[in-house]
């Protein structure tokens, strides 16, 4: 079973205005785990082979415009595993990963834990909510989650975005 990540996906911390995000590329083979019930798989993806591409110029826009050159959000992911309920189509992910955030190759802030539930259902909190989509005879579907992002400790970034503060993760991806 393989997971591909896709174009349409959404980025949002706090009262910013959503990241629009093209995924398209990203992705990684799951492996699976017997379950006790039989409409259920079991899935766990390898942090050491799951590719989740980068926010750069290139694949994201903020406030409809490309994201400026040399500006690059890296995700660096811990784990990803959870499960597919085969009769109704639902996922169920625990997700955990970093995102690095540089300028060019001059600064690096320290970076945004991000633990979440990724699913197909609704999600809601108090500054954002958003609804998955079950997945399709086709293999689509789009996972939703909401995340507290920790504080890192460094006083800019913080301030900036707020930390702690909550984000909204809308990754349209294809599960086959």
């Amino acid at each position: 079973m393989q997971m591909k990540s896709l174009d349409g996906c959404r980025l949002t911390i706090g009262s910013y205005p959503p990241f629009i995000y093209n995924a398209y590329g990203g992705g990684g083979k799951a492996t699976l785990f017997p379950s006790k019930k039989n409409n259920l798989l079991n899935i766990s993806f390898s942090s050491k082979t799951f590719l989740i591409p980068p926010l750069t110029s290139r694949t994201t826009k903020f406030l409809s415009l490309p994201l400026p050159p040399g500006l690059k959000i890296e995700m660096s992911m811990d784990h990803l595993a959870g499960t597919i309920d085969k009769n109704s189509g639902e996922v169920l992910l625990k997700f955990e990963s970093q995102f690095l955030f540089s300028i060019g190759a001059i600064i690096e802030f320290p970076g945004l834990i991000v633990n979440t539930l990724l699913k197909t259902g609704k999600v809601k909190s108090q500054l954002h909510e958003g609804e998955g989509q079950v997945l399709q005879n086709n293999g689509k579907t789009k996972l939703v989650g909401i995340s507290i992002i920790p504080k890192t400790g460094n006083k800019i970034l913080d301030t900036f975005l707020g930390l702690p503060n909550e984000a909204l993760a809308e990754l349209q991806c294809e599960i086959k």
